[in-house]
């Protein structure tokens, strides 16, 4: 499990995009988000890099939390 900090996360669409960007690493990978806490969670087996890179992708700033 993958837990990004996502501040610039503002709104449904961005919720959106997120997801996308993530299914597009990895299609069976388990997505929750929650955007008052404008944080991601991501299960899969993909190294957490693919998923950080995808969000940058997107245009969102995603921190990995220890």
């Amino acid at each position: 499990m993958y837990n990004f900090q996502v501040n610039d996360m503002t709104c449904g669409h961005c919720v959106s995009t997120i997801e996308k960007a993530v299914k597009g690493v990895d299609a069976a990978a388990e997505v929750k988000i929650d955007l008052p806490a404008r944080k991601v969670d991501i299960s899969s087996q993909k190294p957490a890099e693919a998923f950080a890179e995808a969000i940058t992708e997107a245009g969102y700033t995603g921190q990995l939390q220890a």
